[in-house]
């Protein structure tokens, strides 16, 4: 019974995506003829940018959709199934998880082309007329941390509690929430750094796994590290009117508001595109989109949207002009073939 639900639930799915390469005939809840991409606020703006290049090379096309969900968010619309009510490619600026792999396959998503598209940097800035912080991963740990090192609630209220190097004013961090790809990022490459400048934390990690991530990457909630939402020029306006506070964003709404704020540097190291791209910065990142290859054919113009998005991430190309950062020449190389052969994910490979 169970092999023959999944084989209906599988010829509904190709049924209602081959729906999606006839537009002449009815049933608009089973037809779509525009691309929909959901996920990533960092990758958004690049996303964003390639659709209307694609719109100008290819004109009668409509406008692919560009879903600022989040990564986290984007991911679980992009592997709750196969079909024209699904979206056919997930932006996010972190790898896939292996929980989310799996739940792609449990829910007949079984194969998915990933592309790294460019890299970008987990940037810290304040306003211009901000006090000129430099921190390290360590300092931001111990300022954001819910509990420091197991060690009880985070009592620090300001920036010399935490260092007596820096000024005595109130912590005040506006970030990604939960769901989004750049608070994983934080995450990854800021707090567990810092978290594990403690000796104690390894030995911790060796006896939990799971207490060793609450301890290294659960943020404080006492307002703090401030939930921001996935609009990250939110964030940028916030910036403006509190010149004491520290944003934390992608790398590119940095640049594009270099004349409003100012780098905060992470362990002496400015974000710059030159520092991201040879992964000298300690937030740099890779930034990835996901497609179902299940929707290549029935979704039309999506081979080609992809091709767009090949065409435009070279150094010189359209997207870094946006601010993105090109990835090194071997990867752009890889992710290239994948465009053309359209390989699949081996998920065997995730965490």
């Amino acid at each position: 019974m169970k092999q023959f639900a999944l084989f209906a639930a599988t010829a509904v799915a190709a049924l209602s995506l081959a729906g999606c390469g006839d537009q002449s005939g009815g049933g608009a809840g089973a037809t779509r003829d525009q691309i929909r991409a959901v996920g990533s606020s960092t990758v958004y703006p690049f996303a964003t940018a390639v659709a209307e290049l694609f719109v100008q090379g290819n004109p009668g096309m409509k406008s692919p959709i560009i879903e600022s969900t989040g990564t986290g968010g984007g991911m679980k619309l992009f592997c709750a199934g196969v079909g024209a009510q699904h979206p056919d490619i997930a932006d996010a600026s972190r790898r896939m998880k292996k929980a989310e792999f799996e739940q792609c396959q449990s829910n007949g998503v079984k194969d998915i082309i990933e592309i790294q598209v460019g890299v970008d940097g987990l940037a810290f800035a304040e306003s211009k007329q901000g006090p000129g912080l430099k921190l390290t991963p360590k300092i931001v740990y111990e300022a954001l941390a819910a509990n420091p090192y197991g060690k009880g609630p985070n009592k620090a209220q300001t920036w010399k509690d935490v260092d007596p190097s820096l000024p005595a004013i109130a912590i005040s961090v506006f970030g990604p929430p939960s769901t989004s790809g750049t608070r994983d990022s934080l995450a990854e490459l800021i707090l567990t750094k810092g978290c594990e400048t403690d000796p104690a934390m390894e030995e911790l990690k060796k006896k939990s796994e799971d207490e060793f991530k609450a301890t290294c990457t659960r943020v404080r909630e006492d307002g703090k590290y401030v939930d921001s939402g996935e609009n990250d020029n939110l964030i940028v306006q916030k910036l403006g009117a509190n010149p004491n506070a520290v944003g934390v964003f992608g790398y590119s709404f940095l640049e594009e508001n270099k004349d409003t704020l100012k780098d905060v540097p992470i362990n002496g190291i400015e974000a710059s595109y030159e520092t991201v791209s040879t992964g000298q910065y300690p937030g740099a990142r890779p930034l990835y989109i996901y497609v179902k290859k299940a929707h290549m054919q029935a979704i039309r113009g999506l081979q080609g949207f992809l091709d767009t998005f090949a065409a435009n991430w070279n150094p010189d190309g359209a997207l870094t002009k946006r601010g993105m950062v090109a990835a090194p020449e071997d990867v752009r190389k890889k992710s290239a073939e994948v465009v053309k052969s359209l390989s699949v994910l081996d998920g065997s490979q995730l965490k």
